[in-house]
């Protein structure tokens, strides 16, 4: 919806004499407030209040229709949202409706709340008497209004083209609205208010469709989606199909003409600074910089790893010069040698030497060899290992059962320490080994890679596969030529099995005695070995498809690794991310033109159960008082299109074909669209409150002080003045 100003303030009011009427269309969508005579209104509006609290003071403001946008930015519209007081085109919210004909009466000029003019009113048809009471109240009450008028919008808009005779004396009004759709049969150019029909569906529910539609079909664009602008894009690009059906299939074989009838809606795009290839000569220059960088570095790991060494070299040459004088050293001397050099005992300084030992192989890149040295402490530590059972006394027994204990853990620990730094010494001369590689020829050593990464993938999935489902495929056949899990066992498996099935039985008649004996217990040993290759085989490619996998994602940007999520399923490769172009800010509008204002025709296309246009013309005709073929000609003769929602493009013609379906073969039917769709209603009621009877046609204050809400129940009013 275009941005309205703020309209200026009156300053002709008090040159009307009292007697002239203010006409007011009090649309669902827009207010309109003039004098009767005019031509055009004098103020027009949104229909809506909001309130929302100024950021700097607080305080509450309440603001009618629309305003600038760059003083919205001073207030806090976070908890504020614009409210109508229609629902459904009835005013319901009495206090809204109360600020916006403050605001109206305030632009016209009155001074105060006093209005001495008498005021003609638009309502919608067979409009509740709730409502026009409580309307009527806040005129005659709050403002003193001398004397009031209702009149249909519609009834208006037809009275008025009816003087410029585009239409009849007898005719059909068929007024879509914003938030209704109504059609009002004219017989003698009065409505018949009792052939009316209505449908809850307007210009509002379009744009609300038209929002949804491309906000599903574009949801990371759903912040420049907005009201107004998709609005905008009704007013716009919309348009009524002649055959909703034809429309579709067009669009959806992809014609020219389909082609021809989408349009296109650019977003805001700024494209990306495009970045020069960079020259054989920059080429060089980066490759020759990255050379002299590695270099450098691996001198400098060089000159780093020369002196750790040298270090190393040092501290031991110490310490085995310390042991060396330890053994000059007297045995009442030790302790005092000793707390000199900062080490406890003798045990210390060759735990030490060792410790250092390791380390200089370490870094010279030398295999560890277990040192002999390590065994005299471990001799001395553990004096009862050596000594028989039957020389020992019973707590001797338990210490040296805990010396043994102790021995073979410490053992353990060394051995796993050892071949945890073999392995380690291996990575690194593989890893070494593959960098050398890849500097040898990068392009070729990355093919490689890839080639090994694939072939592992593909081995590690096909043995985890027939290890889960017996040798069966994605299909039904097997591979293994076999049917099932005993037939992929092997010799060691089999056996386990056999001794599983035949343990508890093995003893008499059926008789479970297994586990009587301690010889039963045997078989817990041989159950337990685990002779399958297959498996080992298995966390050894597994192993060095992990290594192969990380050594990718170090020197290769694009390469994604394979998410494993179970054997029966597959994950495809991830999409690769592309840069944004303009296209990726272009919201199109195709099959959305027409298929938005089709729910004017096909209410239960948003599931609203009511009738379309075509189908209310029908209705009204069928509801008239008078069963006469000629009325029924006359009046399908001057079928008049009113509203905002009337203005797509092709409604004439798609309502002249429904009515068309519903009447008889080569029935007079002409449907026309209003001179002004949205200003009709109100200058049909100005030319109304202009007439020389329309004093007689309203009910004063004091009529209604004394005859009350049940005259105005009865109350009409009557168009042709």
């Amino acid at each position: 919806m275009p941005y309205i100003t703020r309209p200026l303030r009156q300053s002709d009011y008090n040159l009307f004499p009292p007697d002239t009427p203010i006409v007011i269309d009090n649309g669902a969508s827009n207010f309109r407030i003039g004098w009767a005579g005019e031509s055009d209104p004098r103020l027009g509006f949104r229909n809506v209040v909001q309130r929302p609290r100024h950021k700097a003071t607080g305080e509450t403001v309440t603001i009618v229709g629309d305003h600038d946008p760059t003083l919205m930015k001073y207030f806090d519209c976070t908890r504020s949202s614009h409210r109508s007081a229609f629902d459904s085109n009835v005013v319901y919210q009495f206090e809204i409706m109360e600020y916006i004909l403050d605001f109206g009466f305030e632009r016209m000029g009155a001074d105060g709340s006093e209005v001495d003019h008498p005021i003609l009113i638009t309502e919608c048809a067979c409009n509740p008497i709730q409502s026009r009471s409580k309307m009527a109240e806040i005129l005659f009450e709050t403002y003193g209004v001398p004397s009031l008028a209702f009149g249909v919008d519609a009834a208006f808009s037809y009275k008025y083209n009816q003087q410029l005779g585009l239409c009849y004396n007898d005719g059909l009004a068929v007024c879509s609205g914003f938030t209704t759709s109504h059609v009002i049969p004219f017989i003698y150019g009065e409505p018949v208010i009792e052939a009316c029909c209505r449908t809850n569906i307007g210009g509002y529910h379009v744009t609300d469709y038209l929002k949804q539609l491309l906000s599903l079909k574009y949801p990371h664009h759903m912040t420049s989606i907005t009201w107004d602008k998709v609005e905008d894009l009704k007013m716009e690009h919309c348009y009524i199909a002649p055959d909703y059906a034809s429309e579709l299939q067009l669009f959806q074989k992809g014609s020219k003409e389909a082609e021809e009838k989408t349009r296109c809606w650019q977003l805001p795009w700024i494209p990306p600074p495009q970045e020069e290839a960079p020259s054989e000569e920059e080429v060089a220059r980066k490759a020759a910089i990255r050379e002299r960088q590695g270099q450098r570095l691996r001198e400098m790991a060089a000159a780093k790893r020369t002196s750790r060494i040298t270090e190393l070299e040092n501290e031991l040459q110490g310490l085995e010069f310390l042991l060396q004088q330890l053994e000059h050293v007297a045995e009442h001397e030790i302790s005092s040698f000793l707390a000199v050099t900062g080490y406890i005992s003798r045990q210390e300084i060759e735990s030490a030497v060792v410790r250092v030992t390791q380390s200089l192989r370490k870094a010279k890149g030398e295999p560890l060899e277990i040192d002999e040295k390590v065994e005299s402490p471990s001799a001395e530590k553990f004096q009862l290992l050596g000594v028989p059972d039957n020389m020992l006394t019973p707590e001797q027994l338990k210490e040296k059962r805990k010396q043994t204990f102790l021995k073979t853990s410490s053992e353990g620990r060394q051995r796993a320490k050892q071949k945890r730094f073999e392995e380690e010494l291996e990575r690194e001369r593989q890893n070494q080994q593959d960098e050398e590689k890849r500097l040898e020829n990068p392009e070729r050593y990355l093919e490689q890679l890839r080639a090994k990464h694939r072939e592992l993938s593909e081995k590690v999935e096909q043995r985890k596969r027939l290890k889960t489902n017996g040798g069966r495929t994605n299909g039904n056949q097997n591979l293994s030529g076999g049917v099932g899990r005993g037939e992929r066992l092997n010799a060691a498996q089999k056996e386990r099995m056999r001794l599983l099935t035949t343990a508890a039985f093995d003893r008499g008649k059926g008789e479970d005695t297994f586990g009587a004996r301690d010889e039963d217990w045997q078989l817990y040993k041989l159950m337990s070995k685990d002779d399958d290759d297959d498996d080992d085989g298995l966390d050894e490619d597994e192993a060095e498809l992990s290594r192969i996998s990380t050594r990718l994602q170090d020197i290769d940007p694009t390469f994604v690794p394979k998410l494993d999520i179970g054997p029966f399923q597959t994950v495809s490769d991830l999409p690769r991310f592309r840069p944004l172009t303009a296209e990726d800010f272009q919201i199109v509008l195709g099959v959305e033109r027409f298929r938005c204002p089709e729910i004017l025709f096909q209410p239960n296309m948003v599931g609203v159960d009511q009738a379309g246009l075509d189908e209310m013309a029908g209705i009204s005709i069928r509801r008239l008082p008078m069963k006469d073929d000629s009325i029924e000609e006359r009046i399908t003769n001057s079928i008049l299109m009113t509203g905002g929602s009337c203005l797509f493009p092709g409604m004439d013609a798609r309502l002249e074909a429904g009515i068309r379906k519903i009447r008889p073969f080569q029935s007079p039917i002409r449907v026309i669209r209003a001179s002004d769709p949205i200003l009709d209603a109100w200058r049909g009621a100005a030319a109304c409150a202009a007439a020389i009877g329309f004093s007689k046609q309203t009910f004063s204050r004091q009529d209604y002080y004394e005859k009350g809400e049940d005259w105005l129940r009865r109350y009409r009013l009557r168009y042709s003045l």
